[in-house]
């Protein structure tokens, strides 16, 4: 600034004597204009250089942020990355358990709808055997529910004679009645069983009372096959000799009781077996 002044001055002393003062004031005014303008350029120059400073601050700043950004966005990632490698497996998990829940349930309702469909049908051959029975002494036959399955249960006095295991005539009306019932339901099997007293046997034909039951049973069986057409494949005959009693053996009626024969119907026992097979 003073070497520009400093030159307009000697300028105007050069030619101080050839210029006019009106002359000689514009040119200074012109020179106060020049020094008033570069003034305002460096007050400009250092006003911008502060806004480069912040504007640079702010860059930083900003820069730092989108550092943090990345990383955090990195980590995040990685975290969901993991979380979803769990989310399948755990998935996978979860599915697994509800095919499993899902198996077990159907398991459960398919066998409680043929344990219904079973208590139905039992309620039905109760009712028919009931029906066709009932001009037979209710002492002499019971027919109830046990265990899920039908029994029918007959004396030995209608059946057959004292230590005998010949059939009577009046028998063979009841277990004709009871095998037509039977072959009406082919899904169905026959268990006989013969029941004794606890008084001793022994005769040329029996060796005690497991062998009067067995041979008691097994005439039930033949008679059903041979005059009434049960299937042989159907049926089953056992002898449980003195040792399931109904009643005691200490008194005459309790043996009366205890001396029986059992039809017991109930589900083909393969048919069974399936049904309480779990699912695989």
């Amino acid at each position: 600034m003073k070497t520009i002044k400093f030159i307009l001055l000697v300028f105007l002393v050069l030619f101080t004597s050839c210029v006019s003062q009106k002359k000689y004031s514009e040119l200074e005014n012109e020179a106060q204009k020049l020094e008033n303008d570069l003034s305002f350029c460096k007050n400009e120059k250092m006003v911008l250089e502060t806004n480069l400073a912040n504007e640079k601050s702010k860059v930083s700043k900003l820069d730092s942020q989108i550092d943090y950004f990345k990383s955090t966005n990195t980590n995040l990632l990685e975290r969901l990355s993991d979380l979803s490698v769990v989310s399948k497996t755990g998935a996978e998990s979860i599915k697994k358990s509800l095919e499993a829940l899902n198996e077990q349930n159907k398991y459960i309702k398919d066998l409680t709808t043929s344990m219904q469909r079973k208590d139905s049908l039992n309620l039905v051959l109760v009712m028919n055997l009931k029906r066709s029975l009932d001009n037979f002494d209710d002492e002499d036959i019971t027919i109830e529910v046990k265990k899920g399955v039908v029994y029918i249960s007959i004396s030995d006095k209608m059946l057959f004679k004292s230590g005998s295991y010949k059939i009577s005539n009046n028998a063979k009306e009841v277990i004709g009645k009871i095998a037509k019932i039977i072959n009406d339901h082919n899904e169905l099997d026959v268990l006989v069983e013969g029941h004794t007293d606890n008084v001793p046997i022994y005769t040329e034909c029996m060796m005690d009372n497991w062998d009067l039951s067995v041979k008691r049973a097994t005439s039930i069986v033949r008679l059903m096959q041979t005059e009434f057409g049960v299937q042989p494949m159907r049926m089953t005959a056992g002898g449980r000799s003195e040792y399931v009693p109904k009643s005691t053996n200490e008194t005459v009626e309790g043996r009366a009781i205890n001396r029986r024969t059992e039809i017991i119907i109930l589900p083909k026992l393969d048919q069974f077996f399936n049904l309480l097979e779990p699912p695989k």
